[in-house]
């Protein structure tokens, strides 16, 4: 092969480095193509993948009509200027979470790496200097369907990832068995998992040896990873957060780690998408339940009518908590709302005196998740007054209204919460808070048909509630803004941005001497629209 076409070769790998990683990224936060998720978001951003630069592949059909070297030459400078303005962008693009280079995604850089390497072996065995058009044009080609080469390498990979999977499921399964006196606790939701999941860990832990699966660990790979890598003979309870996409998702988590007790936080329209219907969304959730034994307890929210309706087909013990239904089990009253924390009361039924609780943790949704607690702890033989003690020692969650300085701003970080009831509440905590209010936020997803009406709506309320309005993605916040515009909020305190690193600065323009900022959702790098 003649020297200069292996010199173009090596740089337009180089780019193919790159263009790789970034697909990779996209990838891992599509879940791996769980229910297409990387196909739908590849089609939902036609202009991100199809127009990229490296299209200028099929100028070398004149390759044809120039000489060899000059058509080298082209190709050599042509990657070399994308290679270069990709990575200009690339320095310039917000990201939030990186690529986590797993064994996962080495496996699949092994793959990809093969697939690119397969027209070179081919290429080298019927070299032709006057086929080199053509081979650039596939080269080329190759190079600008990179997002899709990945998505191939991916199905590759799938029996491999199955039987490793299936590896570590069975030494999960074997450790649990042998661990006869640990019982499970089971939790899901729309929303409120993961803060109902800590906050229960820190109740249940005066009395018992307690571990949740850490941060927003709620897959089957989440779940089985925390147990062959974290559990221990010394733990009492294990409290697995279970999340899902679609029906049979939290029947396959029970299926795992048979939970005895579970906690229902809310049933409302988070992943309307992939679940088809709220109808769904509510068998779905209550798979958790319905896997309970005959000897176990379901806590469940009075407040909520889509558990309050639901036919349960089991015989499991339940115990109902609530606020509003004073026909609960487990009731809280005389909600004290403020920006130091929460103060109530709770009434157990057949018990007419009331027991004072109070948290550092901000706003209603947290009631309800300390009650959960409450009642479970209760269950489980905890006395009142080491409730008592739980609740006051509970931590504020990371990203689910924490409250924290950024400077001199009060910075009130709901970045995790992406759901209407959660995120309107959220708006309530800041309007409790003294000062000036600033909400940064780039809206709601995966709403179904829905998402328009409720992210409007979002909006319409915080224009009840805040003096400035920061929206990240202008397609995205669209509606948040109709919302706002419909309940005649001021256009010039309306600041939409592409990039939420820009929302720190202007903050810092915005700000007053004493001023409070809701961070509220942050949505992953696939939805960014810089």
């Amino acid at each position: 092969m003649l020297p200069q076409f292996i010199v173009s070769l090596c740089i337009v790998y180089v780019y193919i480095y790159l263009k790789s990683k970034k697909s990779f990224h996209m990838l891992q936060q599509n879940w791996y193509n769980d229910g297409n998720r990387y196909i739908k978001w590849i089609f939902s951003n036609k202009k991100k993948v199809f127009l990229q630069a490296d299209i200028a592949f099929l100028i070398f059909i004149i390759g044809f009509w120039i000489s060899t070297k000059i058509e080298m030459s082209i190709f050599i400078v042509l990657y070399m200027l994308i290679a270069l303005f990709y990575l200009q962008n690339i320095k310039k693009e917000q990201v939030k979470k990186p690529l986590v280079f797993t064994s996962r995604v080495k496996r699949l850089c092994v793959t990809t790496l093969i697939l690119y390497i397969l027209p070179i072996v081919w290429i080298v065995f019927h070299f032709n200097e006057l086929q080199i058009p053509w081979y650039y044009i596939m080269i080329g080609f190759m190079v600008y369907i990179n997002y899709f080469i990945v998505w191939l390498a991916n199905i590759i990979n799938k029996p491999i990832e199955a039987l490793i999977r299936l590896k570590f499921k069975r030494r999960a399964i074997h450790k649990l068995k042998s661990m006869t006196n640990m019982k499970v606790i089971g939790i899901t939701g729309s929303y409120g998992k993961t803060s109902s999941k800590n906050i229960l860990s820190d109740i249940l832990n005066v009395k018992y040896n307690a571990l949740p699966t850490p941060k927003n660990f709620n897959t089957p790979l989440g779940l089985i990873r925390t147990i062959n890598n974290d559990l221990d003979k010394f733990n009492d309870l294990f409290i697995a957060e279970m999340g899902a996409f679609k029906k049979g998702e939290i029947q396959e988590l029970c299926d795992l780690v048979h939970p005895t007790y579970g906690i229902l936080t809310k049933i409302g329209t988070a992943h309307m998408d992939s679940f088809g219907s709220q109808e769904n969304i509510q068998y779905g959730k209550f798979e958790l339940i319905e896997s309970l034994p005959q000897d176990g307890i379901g806590i469940l929210n009075g407040d909520d009518e889509l558990q309050v309706s639901y036919p349960l087909k089991n015989s499991v013990k339940i115990v109902w908590i609530g606020i509003e239904n004073k026909e609960v089990d487990v009731r809280a009253t005389d909600i004290e709302l403020s920006h130091h924390g929460t103060k109530f009361n709770v009434i157990f039924k057949g018990d007419k005196k009331k027991y004072p609780f109070e948290t550092k943790l901000l706003g209603q949704a947290n009631v309800y998740n300390i009650l959960a607690g409450i009642a479970l702890g209760k269950e489980l033989g905890i006395t009142i007054s080491q409730l008592q003690v739980g609740v006051k020692k509970v931590n504020a969650v990371e990203h689910r209204l924490e409250l924290k300085k950024y400077g001199d701003i009060f910075i009130i970080d709901d970045a995790y919460n992406s759901n209407p009831v959660g995120s309107k509440m959220a708006v309530d905590v800041l309007g409790m808070m003294p000062g000036k209010k600033i909400i940064v936020t780039p809206g709601m997803i995966e709403l179904g048909e829905q998402e328009y009406e409720l992210n409007k709506t979002f909006g319409k309320h915080i224009a009840s509630v805040c003096d400035e309005v920061i929206l990240v993605g202008e397609v995205q916040t669209k509606p948040i803004y109709d919302g706002l515009v419909a309940k005649k909020f001021k256009k010039e305190n309306i600041h939409v941005i592409n990039d939420v690193k820009l929302a720190f600065p202007l903050m810092q323009q915005l700000k007053e001497n004493d001023t409070y900022v809701l961070l509220e959702n942050d949505l992953p790098d696939i939805f960014n629209e810089k």
